[in-house]
């Protein structure tokens, strides 16, 4: 006869699945302006109130308010502003082609925009980003031509990658955006070891690297956060908590008892929690943690609090496994909106100019699509051919692969 009662397995669960109304008291949220901006050179081991708290600029009343709403220019915050419309404008139309069999997949960041847009904004040309599938903001803010990228989606004849990624995992060394893997977390320790590199060669170039909240459960994840730890390497390592990973809540991954950014402090890393909702708390916390890499400080752990307001992704049904309103009730509400407010308010926008913007994006990227089209859609013979798969492998083909490709006949 046992004293103890029989062992159970605790397995999290979300605080509502669809028909129900989401509790989002889970969030532990802080009030705007209540967490300072500590000192650059700020001790892992004093950042465990950033880690658990969340760090916000802009109240309810579209105000700026606490050390971290210093210095952030205007035309940033009007340059954020018009990134984030074209990019919810091409993921719009993006997802229209998808649906017309245009293209086999898509993947929106709807609801997320400022954290890519923002962060591009405070780092610098040459600086190298690691991305996930959701961070196409960060080429659009880099003004990158919206064909070539829609080529890219397309796997046209004109696609830059030459049919060898899937759509949406986009790579241009010239923009510093590291070519996307659909392996979960490999882009961590990359980013790491290129940070690294940076540093023994004297560089002053820093590297940027996204997951997504359950991709913290990765053993990619903690191999990096220990060589960032201990070689101190230049880099920024951002955890971008959507509160979904594909239909997994993000409690699986551990985000219940505590914040992911916690699991920084375990590794002697500095680590912050964010309203990756709000523009200019996402842009004051990337300079300043841009900021302590280039001066040789080491890294920094983000986590960023968002919503993915729409589907995973072209494949994916949300209302399966969560609320259809949630996105609406999220509290931390959408990125546009409260920039916009805080624009309106200090007399730096109008409802006139961000219609105007809207319907000239839409406009533009109806216009770059029809172009992309020419190039060939899904199913068309307008695509890149077999022979493509031998090119671009070795510097000289060898001899076996010749063969096979003269066997191919092509």
């Amino acid at each position: 006869m046992s004293d103890y009662a029989p062992l159970t397995l605790h397995v999290p669960e979300p605080s509502a699945r669809p028909g129900q109304q989401t509790d989002f008291s889970y969030l532990k949220l802080s009030p705007a302006g209540a967490l300072p901006k500590p000192p650059i050179d700020v001790a892992a081991s004093s950042t465990g109130t950033f880690a658990q708290g969340l760090i916000r600029v802009l109240d309810d009343s579209a105000d700026a308010v606490g050390d971290w709403a210093a210095d952030i220019p205007d035309e940033i915050l009007l340059r954020g502003m018009r990134a984030m419309l074209k990019t919810r404008a091409y993921d719009a139309r993006m997802l229209i082609a998808q649906r017309q069999k245009k293209t086999s997949f898509y993947m929106q960041c709807l609801g997320e925009e400022a954290i890519a847009i923002a962060q591009t904004l405070a780092l610098r040309q040459g600086d190298m980003h690691f991305p996930t599938y959701r961070q196409q903001g960060i080429l659009i803010a880099q003004d990158v031509p919206l064909v070539d990228m829609m080529c890219q989606v397309l796997s046209n004849a004109a696609d830059p990658l030459r049919g060898r990624q899937l759509p949406i995992m986009y790579s241009y060394k010239e923009y510093g955006f590291f070519s996307i893997s659909g392996n979960l977390t490999t882009q961590l320790p990359q980013a790491v070891g290129w940070a690294m590199a940076s540093g023994i060669k004297g560089d002053t170039k820093i590297a940027s690297a996204w997951v997504g909240d359950g991709a913290t459960a990765e053993g990619d994840f903690h191999a990096a956060l220990v060589f960032a730890s201990v070689y101190e390497a230049p880099v920024i390592l951002n955890v971008v908590n959507n509160q979904w990973a594909i239909s997994t809540f993000q409690a699986i991954a551990g985000g219940e008892h505590t914040t992911l950014a916690t699991r920084g402090l375990g590794y002697g890393i500095p680590s912050l929690r964010v309203d990756g909702n709000d523009f200019l708390a996402v842009y004051a916390v990337s300079r300043w943690a841009a900021e302590r890499a280039r001066r040789d400080l080491g890294p920094t752990l983000i986590e960023w609090i968002s919503y993915r307001a729409g589907p995973h992704s072209t494949s994916d049904d949300p209302s399966k496994y969560r609320p259809a309103d949630d996105a609406q009730h999220f509290p931390l509400g959408d990125p546009i909106e409260r920039l916009k407010g805080h624009l309106i308010k200090r007399g730096l926008w109008s409802e006139a100019q961000h219609e105007a913007t809207r319907a000239a994006f839409d406009e533009e990227i109806a216009q770059a699509l029809k172009e992309a089209e020419r190039h060939g859609i899904l199913g068309s013979d307008n695509r890149p051919g077999a022979a493509d798969m031998f090119e671009d492998v070795y510097e000289h083909m060898p001899e076996h692969l010749r063969r096979q490709r003269q066997q191919l006949g092509i």
